[in-house]
């Protein structure tokens, strides 16, 4: 079947004037996204309130996001923090993970990391790969629990599996850096790699690095710059910073 979201929302319409509320969510993220319609992040609003009202957990989470970001509405912490809690009573791990990142960082709620913990393991409990992620991050850096490289990397390993690509670029990390493992170069080249093929522009960066400085691999300025460059192209701005660095010194 050839893709095309138009038809996608027509046959969408048709389940949400039946009463569908997972139709309602999933027009509202054609609107949020520009998919077969003009972008329109306040009819998006709209759908996503109608599948909220019907009980649709997903379309609570999605409200949230668009009030952390500003989409379409006054950006709010709080209220984003509000449909957050709807949507995690019910279920949605999402949501958890979210409610996670707000006690971290202090955003519609006083900053508290064991509450923040508390919301990604119950996210990670079901399942969510951003949660475990995170979950690693918590302990990789000290934050409400004492610092653990293993424990972090327990957890990058359970993200990674899931084919999340920030744990596949933090495991390279702790092995480029020998924490919570043994110091090794080529098993951090193949996290990024892997972080990489599935478009994490921070894991191209640290590719970059490790051929401008023969870690791993064979010292290489143009591979270096190569990986900086893709990097780059989708905004990484330390890779173009990195970039500056290699035509300043006529490297590569």
């Amino acid at each position: 079947m050839t893709l095309d979201y138009q038809v996608a929302r027509q046959w969408y319409e048709k389940a949400a004037a039946a009463g569908n509320a997972d139709a309602m969510n999933n027009l509202g993220w054609l609107y949020k996204n520009g998919q077969g319609v003009t972008l329109d992040y306040q009819v998006a609003r709209q759908w996503y309130e109608k599948a909220a009202a019907a009980g649709n957990a997903d379309a609570m989470d999605n409200l949230g996001e668009m009030y952390y970001y500003g989409q379409g509405v006054t950006l709010d912490y709080q209220i984003a923090r509000q449909w957050y809690e709807k949507a995690a009573t019910i279920g949605n791990a999402d949501a958890m993970d979210n409610l996670g990142w707000l006690y971290k960082n202090g955003q519609g709620v006083t900053l508290d990391y064991q509450v923040a913990r508390q919301w990604y393991e119950k996210a990670a409990a079901a399942g969510n790969a951003d949660a475990m992620n995170n979950l690693g991050y918590v302990y990789g850096n000290g934050q409400g629990v004492a610092l653990d490289y293993q424990v972090a990397r327990q957890w990058y390993e359970k993200a990674a599996a899931a084919g999340n690509a920030d744990a596949m670029n933090n495991l390279g990390w702790l092995y480029k850096n020998g924490q919570g493992v043994t110091l090794d170069y080529q098993v951090a080249r193949q996290w990024y790699e892997k972080a990489a093929a599935v478009g994490k522009a921070d894991a191209m960066n640290n590719l970059g690095w490790l051929y401008r400085n023969g870690q791993g691999v064979t010292l290489d300025y143009q591979v270096a710059r190569q990986w900086y460059e893709k990097a780059a192209a989708i905004g990484n701005a330390d890779a173009m910073n990195n970039l500056g660095w290699l035509y300043k010194n006529g490297q590569g």
